[in-house]
């Protein structure tokens, strides 16, 4: 039991509607009724959880796009990505979403899985999957973005592959869920605690520290674009914290566990930390920075004659919403301001797009966004002075594509 009180039920209409202060308090008992104590958390590692799991897929849709997947180091490793520049609008269908594996995509039995919430707690909480259907549901729209996204950006050379292919580890999905303030707040949080640590259950038992700070924003998500999460994006439930690194937002979901400092995990500092050019580095750099990118035109879709056109791509912030996008055609010597498809969500993709008449002669195409906190996106020279060689995470940097007289598109460096 949750030992969590039932409000006082305040009738506002006939039938029995309660007032809407209630509902938290109302889900929370109906869950806690079916909750066991954490006495009963299995500390051993789970079956799904002593082999790999099921490699990386193509996923697709009936009209035959399908997920990008670059070479692998082995099966259950590695990334498949979002064919960016094949889609239209915002949000990715579910069956396109990016993957990122560390040891493949365990089969998990939902009526066996459990999340326990512990450490510095008043009572440590075991929850089920049906525990968690049982609270009020909260849905957001929010993009996913693996800090290497976009990582050949810092290469000798660019790349000469698709938007989708350079870009595609991020996605932007309706996601619901309960949030993980509602379960801390059962669980009660020890004044001392700052951090929370998240473990996964897959093979590689992926372990995060999240600052506690986070915990207004962060849900436990469960559905994905009106459906259940599918294997390879959690199920039964993963963490998933908006604008922040896509790592952080660890999939199948096992445990949170309350913690003064952070732990200082694998996960946090071999990997995921970034080592800048001044020899320092920054850890935890969670948040994902302002970023846009041009689709259309771009490498693989080519202009066909002059003429006039229209310029698209997307935009997003880890922060905030998108303020505005501004695009050149002359290799960033003017820029002019694109218009933004509706209105700018936090933490969520924004389509952008501005008419372009080619007159045949040489062109070079660059955007750059801009926040909602004044961040601007940087050009690829500042960011590079920024890190250390090598540097492969949050790359964020203007992009660019040239055009040739016979409307052929490449990925340049401008």
């Amino acid at each position: 039991m949750t030992g969590a009180s039932v409000a006082h039920e305040e009738v506002v209409a006939g039938g029995g509607l309660l007032h809407r202060r209630a509902l938290l308090a109302a889900g929370a008992a109906s869950a806690g009724a079916l909750l066991s104590g954490a006495a009963g958390f299995d500390a051993r590692a789970p079956a799904w959880m002593l082999t790999p799991g099921a490699p990386l897929s193509l996923g697709g849709r009936g009209d035959g796009l399908a997920r990008i997947v670059p070479g692998l180091p082995f099966a259950g490793s590695g990334s498949s990505r979002t064919p960016l520049d094949l889609l239209t609008g915002t949000i990715t269908p579910s069956s396109l979403h990016f993957e990122r594996h560390h040891n493949g995509v365990p089969a998990i039995d939902a009526d066996k899985h459990e999340l326990l919430v512990h450490g510095l707690v008043r009572q440590p909480l075991l929850f089920r999957y049906e525990d968690l259907l049982r609270y009020p549901f909260h849905t957001r729209t929010l993009f996913i973005e693996c800090s290497g996204n976009s990582a050949t950006i810092a290469a000798p050379e660019p790349e000469q592959a698709s938007a989708g292919r350079i870009n595609g580890l991020l996605s932007c999905a309706e996601w619901s869920g309960v949030l993980l303030s509602t379960l801390l707040d059962e669980a009660g949080v020890d004044p001392s605690a700052r951090w929370v640590q998240a473990e996964g259950a897959d093979a590689a038992a992926p372990t995060r520290s999240i600052p506690l700070s986070l915990r207004n924003e962060a849900m436990i998500a469960l559905r994905q674009n009106g459906e259940a999460l599918r294997p390879e994006q959690g199920y039964p439930m993963r963490l998933l914290l908006p604008g922040v690194e896509g790592n952080a937002s660890v999939k199948w979901l096992r445990r949170l566990r309350l913690l003064a400092a952070p732990a200082f995990s694998r996960d946090e500092t071999a990997k995921y930390t970034d080592l800048r050019a001044d020899g320092t580095a920054d850890a935890f750099s969670l948040r994902m920075g302002v970023k846009s990118i041009i689709l259309r035109p771009s490498f693989g879709h080519d202009l066909q004659a002059p003429g006039v056109t229209t310029i698209s791509g997307l935009a997003w912030s880890g922060r905030g919403r998108v303020r505005g996008v501004a695009v050149s055609a002359d290799g960033g010597r003017s820029w002019a301001d694109a218009t933004l498809d509706g209105p700018a969500l936090p933490q969520a993709l924004t389509a952008w797009r501005i008419p372009w008449r080619w007159s045949g002669a040489p062109a070079t195409l660059m955007s750059r966004a801009t926040d909602e906190t004044g961040a601007v996106q940087p050009t690829r020279t500042a960011w590079l002075t920024h890190y250390a060689p090598g540097q492969r995470y949050h790359g964020n940097a203007v992009q660019s594509w040239a055009v040739d007289p016979s409307g052929g598109i490449t990925h340049v460096y401008a």
